[in-house]
């Protein structure tokens, strides 16, 4: 049997003088080498996307963390501030495959970016700056540090207890994890399920509670070193076992 396809869509980036379709060594290495699947890195083209035929290939969609963020529009709201980057064309890429993977039962797995693309998918919005909303704390990295500090576990997750993620981490109660964003979830989709939160309130995981695959969206960045992370390398073999579930039922 072959590896199963995982897409991962791509960021649009200005590197120098041109622009890239661009996706970070980290994911594309958690994808082949935590969840054991064959990543393929998806151009941003929008609609110009032939969906139809990338979901035919797929096993699983991973989407993955960025500096951009959703444009606010897409969840009715006026952009708070408009010098934070942007990512229309990823925007334009992600939110329909999103709805027509969940559609057709293919695993998905979302981080940081993605986790927040999912929720706006389906209908649900973002706090722009976390920061700000009263009885929040802090969710930002300090970038005056190393990767390896920003990248460091710098809070506690309690699990629903009859959560996916809790069952994936053996029926832990708490997790310690990592925490780079400026913004998440205000309110959360219809018929999605908390999975996680942070002692502030903030939905840090959830799942698609009635989707046919697997579906896991998390806030933090279990990609960063994963393999010396146990509770990353359960999640990551948790979804390419769903992935190779899926190659095998098709």
């Amino acid at each position: 049997m072959r590896s199963p396809v995982v897409l991962v869509p791509a960021c649009v980036n200005q590197i120098g003088a041109h622009p890239y379709h661009t996706a970070q060594l980290k994911y594309v290495a958690a994808v082949a080498d935590g969840a054991h699947c064959t990543p393929l890195i998806v151009p941003a083209l929008g609609a110009a996307t032939d969906f139809e035929a990338l979901l035919a290939l797929a096993d699983g969609v991973m989407l993955t963390g960025s500096p951009s963020n959703v444009h606010a529009s897409l969840y009715g709201e006026e952009l708070l501030d408009p010098s934070l980057p942007l990512d229309a064309a990823r925007d334009a890429t992600t939110l329909p495959l999103i709805r027509a993977a969940i559609k057709r039962g293919i695993p998905l797995l979302a981080i940081c970016r993605g986790f927040q693309e999912v929720n706006v998918a389906l209908g649900g919005t973002l706090h722009q700056a976390l920061h700000n909303v009263p009885g929040m704390a802090d969710h930002r990295e300090n970038k005056d540090h190393t990767l390896d500090q920003q990248y460091a576990p710098s809070h506690r997750v309690l699990l629903d207890p009859g959560g996916r993620m809790a069952q994936i981490l053996d029926g832990a109660a708490g997790i310690q994890v990592n925490s780079l964003h400026g913004q998440g979830i205000k309110q959360l989709a219809p018929g999605l399920a908390a999975e996680a939160r942070a002692a502030d309130g903030l939905v840090e995981a959830y799942r698609v509670a009635d989707a046919k695959g697997f579906t896991l969206a998390v806030q933090w960045h279990p990609e960063w070193r994963f393999s010396e992370n146990p509770d990353s390398v359960k999640l990551f073999r948790a979804f390419g076992d769903a992935c190779r579930a899926y190659q095998a039922a098709r």
